[in-house]
């Protein structure tokens, strides 16, 4: 069993109820819930929320995937992590310890369909235990410390040419895949050997401010 799950909180002080806010003609939520429908890796969609209103527009969408779980109050504060309602989830629900979990982001809506069931396929031919999808950034990246600023990724004294620098990976937080026995042994959505799967640049943006709503939302236009 192959499960997606995308958590939803109902509270958010940035963008009030974001997660069924319209983006390029359709509530956020649904741009990951339709990738996930789609995929052939995944069997079922777990949406958990708080909120009625989240709820009733999940199941709108009448895909037939989806079943929507009934957070905790506890697990659903500002201060809530997401591994908090994983872990939540997988404690009531009797799961085998080597199904596969795929943590989903609602506000990552320009993870595709084939994002996931290659990402998911890499994965399974790995050896990894666990994977989540990066982008590449080429940026030169500096640390501060007490004596100024340090470099962390090059040498300044020999700066590398854009064509020969491979930069460093960074999680875009669409997605994470997991066993189920991983997640519930470290509370945790990585562990063991960590696989990185690379996505395109442009899918390193999430929805955490209202700028970034305009720069995802024309995105979708050009990408999706």
């Amino acid at each position: 069993m192959n499960i997606a799950f995308i958590p939803a909180r109902g509270g958010s002080k940035s963008i009030p109820l974001k997660n069924i806010k319209e983006i390029n003609g359709k509530p956020l939520i649904y741009w990951t819930i339709k990738a996930a429908q789609n995929a052939k890796c995944i069997n079922k969609i777990i949406i958990a929320t708080d909120s009625n209103e989240i709820k009733e527009t999940v199941l709108s969408f009448k895909f037939d995937k989806v079943e929507v779980y009934d957070r905790e109050a506890v697990n659903a504060q500002d201060t809530s992590s997401t591994e908090s309602v994983m872990v939540e989830y997988l404690e009531k629900t009797k799961l085998n310890n080597d199904d596969k979990f795929i943590l989903i982001q609602a506000t990552s809506p320009l993870l595709k369909t084939e994002d996931i069931d290659n990402m998911f396929n890499e994965f399974i031919k790995s050896d990894a235990d666990s994977a989540f999808s990066a982008v590449r950034e080429k940026q030169f990246h500096w640390i501060e410390t007490s004596n100024g600023v340090e470099p962390i990724n090059y040498d300044y004294k020999n700066r590398p040419r854009r064509q020969e620098f491979k930069g460093i990976l960074a999680e875009n937080g669409a997605c994470y895949i997991n066993s189920v026995g991983n997640i519930l042994k470290d509370k945790c959505r990585l562990s063991g050997k960590i696989m990185a799967y690379e996505l395109p640049s442009y899918t390193s943006y999430e929805i955490d401010e209202p700028q970034d709503w305009i720069i995802i939302e024309n995105l979708l236009k050009a990408f999706s």
